[in-house]
Parts: C-alpha cells; sequence; structure tokens
C-alpha cells in the first residue's frame, strides 16, 4: 500500500510485518523513531508475540539480542553512531556465534567532537566485525532490504545490518509501498533457527576456543560471506518476482553503458549523484553511476565488472580513513586490480556538510580532465584548516581543535587558554 510517511515508521512497519519476537534497543538519535514505533506497536497488540525489551544501554541491546536468538527467537535492534560503538564487543560476538540477528543502522558521524548527523564512519567501523551490510539509496529501498535481511541472516545464521542515512533518510517524509503482511509471509518463511539452546539437548555456545580452532572458526564467518555473494541477488529476485519491485542485490549501475567516468558512492547521495549525472549527460559528459548496496560481503567481481570499460572512477564516500584516505574507495582499487584504471578518492558529507550537485558538478569536471588529487575532500574549508596548522606552528598551547575552528568561523566566542 502507497503512503506518504516517515522513513523511520515504514522501515518499523516492515520489521514488524517480518514478525520479531524479541525487539531489544536503547534509543540514540536518529535511530529512535523506529524502535518507539516499535514500541507503541507492542503496546497496543498490533504486534504479537512479541517481547519489547527495555535495556539501560546499546551493550545491553546486543546482549539482549544475541541471547534471544540463541534461544531460537527471530530478534531485532537499531543502533546508531557511539552506540554501535558501546555495543561492539557484543556486535562481534553476535558474529562469532553465527546468531542471524538483524540490526538497523541509522548512519551518523563518530565524535569527538560530538556531532548527530550523517555520515557513514560508524557502520564502515565495523566492516571486520563479521555482520554483512546492506545500503539502502531511499527510504523504499530500506523497507524493502529490512525484508530481505531476515531472509539473508537466517539463511546463513549471521547477523546482518541495513545501513540508512540518518535524518536524511530516517527523517524524510516521501511515498512508500508497504506490502500486506501476506506478501511477507509468503516471502519471509518462519524462522528455522540452525543453532538454538534446547533444555532437553543441553550444548554450550561461546566456549573458549584457543589456537586449534579460532582460525577455522574466523574462516568459516568469512566463507558464510562468500556464500551470501550468491544468496544477495537470489533473495533480491524472489523479492521482484514476490513484490515487482527491483530492490537490493550486490550492485546498481545508472547510464553506464558508454560511460568514460564512473562515480562510485553508497547511500542517499547517490539520489543526487544522479540527478547532477543527468545534467551532465545532456550537455555530452559520457558519465555513469555504479551504486553499491552489499558493501559487507564487498562485490569484487560485481564491482570489476561494472568499471572496466570506463577510462577512469571516482569514489564518493561519507568517510575517512585517518592518515590514509578512502574506506570504500581502497575496496574498489582491490576490485579493479590489474586494469590499469585511474581512480580517485572524494572523501564528502562528513558530519553532515550538504554534499550539492554544484560541488560535484566541478570535481566530476576535473575528474574527466584528470585533474583531481589521488585523495580530494569536497568543498573543505582549506583557509581554517591553515589557520589551525599555523596556530600549532606558533605556539605549543594552542587549545582544542574544534573549539579553536568554532571561533574563527565566529561561531562560539574566543577560547581563554592559559
Amino acid at each position: 500500500m502507497l503512503k506518504q510517511t516517515e522513513g523511520s515508521r515504514a522501515v518499523a512497519e516492515a520489521i514488524a510485518l517480518c514478525r520479531p519476537e524479541v525487539i531489544c534497543a536503547y534509543p540514540i538519535s536518529p535511530q529512535t523513531h523506529i524502535v518507539e514505533a516499535l514500541g507503541e506497536m507492542v503496546k497496543a497488540g498490533e504486534l504479537t508475540p512479541c517481547e519489547f525489551i527495555n535495556v539501560e544501554s546499546e551493550f545491553a541491546a546486543m546482549s539482549v539480542a544475541i541471547g534471544s536468538s540463541a534461544a531460537g527467537a527471530r530478534s531485532y535492534t537499531a543502533t546508531a553512531s557511539q552506540g554501535l560503538l558501546y555495543m561492539v564487543e557484543a556486535v562481534y560476538n553476535a558474529s562469532g556465534l553465527g546468531l542471524p540477528i538483524v540490526m538497523t543502522v541509522a548512519n551518523r558521524a563518530i565524535g569527538a567532537p560530538i556531532n548527530i548527523w550523517n555520515d557513514h564512519s560508524d557502520s564502515l567501523s565495523q566492516r571486520d566485525s563479521g555482520w554483512m551490510q546492506l545500503f539502502a539509496e531511499t527510504n523504499q529501498e530500506a523497507v524493502d532490504l529490512h525484508i530481505q535481511a531476515f531472509r539473508l541472516a537466517e539463511e546463513l545464521s549471521m547477523p546482518v545490518m541495513v545501513c540508512m542515512d540518518g535524518f536524511i533518510l530516517t527523517h524524510a517524509f516521501e511515498r512508500v509501498d508497504i506490502p500486506t503482511q501476506e506478501q511477507v509471509d509468503a516471502y519471509l518463511p518462519p524462522f528455522d533457527p540452525r543453532q538454538v539452546l534446547d533444555p532437553n539437548e543441553p550444548i554450550s555456545i561461546g566456549a573458549m576456543v584457543g589456537p586449534e580452532a579460532f582460525m577455522e572458526v574466523r574462516y568459516l564467518a568469512h566463507a558464510k560471506q562468500m556464500q551470501a555473494l550468491e544468496l544477495i541477488p537470489q533473495l533480491a529476485s524472489e523479492f521482484k518476482q514476490q513484490f515487482g519491485r527491483d530492490s537490493g542485490g550486490l550492485v546498481r549501475t545508472y547510464r553506464a553503458e558508454d560511460a568514460e567516468t564512473m562515480i562510485v558512492a553508497m547511500g542517499s547521495v547517490l539520489g543526487t549523484i544522479k540527478d547532477t549525472v543527468d545534467e551532465m549527460r545532456d550537455e555530452g559528459h559520457k558519465i555513469g553511476v555504479l551504486g553499491i548496496t552489499s558493501y559487507r560481503p564487498f562485490p569484487l567481481k560485481e564491482v570489476r565488472a561494472a568499471l572496466v570499460n570506463c577510462k577512469r572512477f571516482v569514489v564518493l564516500e561519507k568517510s575517512l580513513a585517518v592518515g590514509m584516505g578512502g574506506i570504500v574507495a581502497t575496496d574498489v582499487r582491490m576490485a579493479v586490480t590489474g586494469t590499469g584504471l585511474k581512480g580517485y578518492t572524494v572523501v564528502a558529507g562528513l558530519g553532515g556538510r550538504p554534499i550539492t550537485m554544484a560541488s560535484l558538478r566541478q570535481v566530476f569536471q576535473r575528474a574527466e580532465k584528470e585533474e583531481l588529487e589521488p585523495v580530494n575532500f569536497l568543498d573543505l574549508d582549506w583557509d581554517a584548516v591553515n589557520k589551525q596548522l599555523e596556530r600549532e606552528r606558533q605556539t605549543r598551547h594552542s587549545g582544542p581543535i574544534a573549539e579553536n575552528l568554532l571561533h574563527d568561523k565566529g561561531i562560539v566566542s574566543a577560547a581563554k587558554f592559559g
């Protein structure tokens, strides 16, 4: 059913249609509206049988999800930013134990300094945790990916993060097609866990594993993600047959048939990139787009196939590997090893910095002329950066960086330093 609704509410309704039996979460913006809506449904008796468990922290939320999943319950949680970092120990435990938990990550920057706006630094910090990570471009795709995520998690008995851009998607009101319960039931069978704690057949999970088996355990987590590279497209194909929408999969190209320059990105920024590419195409530029939906597992073969015929690519990413540059770009470069393709990294939108069509057009045109540096920072205020660097050269007692920058921009009063 088509309805005008907030992204968070649409996701909550999709989760409810998946019939979770345990929901646990701790509120942190911008994911709070999702679990608030689910809590209201449970309280009103609209989602049964389901237990909504209030917890005291994000670490507790993931710990509860681990316990409920191990006991055989379809389990769901959600978080963002510092909340994800707080639960990291348990995040690794969930994947190490092979538990099919689904978690929404409403992507938000990681501090310090504190920042509540969107970038991808939170989920990308967990790229090696063993969780599969799917990125939504739109709220419709966020709805669809959550339904597919439960199938994926439960087929492989491994956890899945569905990542959607905080505020940009979670708080946006737009038309979304919410499926019926009958459609979801036909696509997502009742939970049949591969492993379950049963008092009648007692076993232990999470036991100490020494050098004699730890490497094999980790490899098997890797092997399951390699299996997911085959399973994710299958699930997307089944979803299209059932729901009539082409949603999910590993990657998706746009206007790439004769592109000499390809722009690679994940998440909601793909919409702005596509609009920019449309304008540039009308002016004769041979430019296309590669959107990555599955970041983990990373689809090396599909990325290579999408880029092999272009002359250059630009990876535009909302993340920064401090001291290195791009995070997603590193994986993309691995995919095209040996092709001789020229690749550029453009770090953009950190902490919610707007990514405008005008700025994208400029950087794409520079890429076409091969005038970009290997690593670039979209709309970075170099005057402010250089002023701070000079301040640090002039005095050892230069003060806190963030407050100095805000003072230089006239946002806060000057700090006093002894």
